[in-house]
């Protein structure tokens, strides 16, 4: 008689990596496993790969933030809005401490998660700047191609130092951000 595995709701999975990488500043697959009470082989079969739930994570992190900023800015209506949402993304984001850390000690898997496929963040993330264009009226009527611009510069900003630079200003990229926005 076959025994049956385990299932692992995605939800349980992803409230424990998100605690897991709060507490650590990393994904330890084995120790999560652990955490939640699971064989690590049950772990892997739930999300696929260690990249694919960093990527959930950083997804899921990013999405509270923008949550955040974007009630900060209240009703979004017009370039100078949407301007004010990223201000106030990226602050939150440069204090993000188990982010920040994780990129420092593991900068070239934070690169794949964050720029590639491997983590499906970007994708997601421009969905969300072309909902905001949408709803600001800005970006012309296809936003997809300008949020998509419009996040990689933010990104540049952000994680410079995952791309080789030194620091970056968002007022530095304010200008070219207002043309994405014309």
């Amino acid at each position: 008689m076959p025994t049956s595995r385990p299932v692992l709701a995605p939800e349980v999975v992803l409230r424990g990596a998100a605690i897991h990488f709060a507490r650590h500043c990393t994904l330890d697959m084995d120790l999560l496993a652990t955490e939640l009470a699971v064989s690590r082989a049950t772990l892997y079969r739930a999300v696929g790969s260690r990249d694919k739930l960093l990527g959930e994570v950083f997804g899921m992190i990013s999405r509270r933030l923008f949550q955040i900023a974007r009630a900060r800015v209240g009703r979004v209506g017009g370039a100078e809005d949407v301007l004010a949402v990223t201000r106030s993304f990226v602050g939150m984001l440069e204090l993000a401490h188990p982010l920040r850390t994780f990129m420092a000690e593991e900068p070239q898997i934070a690169a794949r998660v964050l720029f590639t496929t491997a983590g499906d963040v970007m994708r997601r993330s421009v969905a969300e700047q072309a909902q905001i264009f949408r709803e600001a009226g800005v970006g012309g009527p296809q936003p997809l191609g300008r949020a998509l611009l419009y996040v990689r510069l933010v990104e540049s900003v952000i994680f410079a130092e995952l791309l080789g630079a030194g620091p970056v200003e968002l007022a530095d990229a304010e200008p070219a951000l207002r043309a994405l926005l014309e």
